[in-house]
């Protein structure tokens, strides 16, 4: 077990080191770059919580596959930005470890992966059912969630999610 856990570590975080350098290229040249030959997602975005110190590079996608890499934006969500929710997904032991310590008020930052910015303050956290989260990604005005496993303690996977709500600020 031990093995398997300090693998899946390294993983997340080599694989963010490799998703920088495409998001990077991404921003600077306008297309979407994928972070290996056989990555079937790419970059898209790049969020960070600055009163923690936590970022994490956001791929296109939450297939099984994207989430092994990092956090992913479901596909049936709108762009960070856009009129509507975007949901992030990632796991609660690496990507998303540090949810357990955003507190109401703090300022979540995303940039998309065409260099514009844009800043959401932290509204709720909630725990709910995987298959009742109450998520509207057709909610008017502009919305980001940040949803992972819970418990964040956790060795088996559960039905739970920990819910992070926030609202466009700027």
């Amino acid at each position: 077990m031990l093995g398997k856990s300090s693998w899946i570590m390294l993983k997340a975080e080599v694989s963010q080191v490799l998703l920088s350098r495409a998001f990077a290229q991404s921003v600077s040249t306008g297309t979407p770059v994928k972070p290996w030959s056989w990555a079937d997602t790419w970059p898209v975005a790049e969020v960070r919580i600055p009163r923690l110190g936590a970022s994490s590079i956001v791929l296109n996608g939450a297939t099984p596959e994207a989430l092994a890499f990092g956090p992913a934006l479901l596909a049936e969500t709108s762009r960070p930005g856009e009129r509507g929710t975007s949901v992030i997904a990632a796991h609660r032991d690496t990507h998303f470890s540090f949810l357990k310590d955003v507190e109401m008020g703090d300022v979540i930052a995303v940039t998309r992966s065409d260099g514009l910015t844009f800043r959401y303050a932290v509204t709720s956290m909630r725990v709910a059912e995987w298959n009742k989260s109450g998520i509207d990604a057709h909610a008017p005005g502009r919305h980001l969630v940040l949803s992972t496993c819970y418990p964040f303690d956790s060795v088996v996977r559960g039905k739970e999610r920990y819910i992070v709500e926030a609202e466009m600020v700027q």
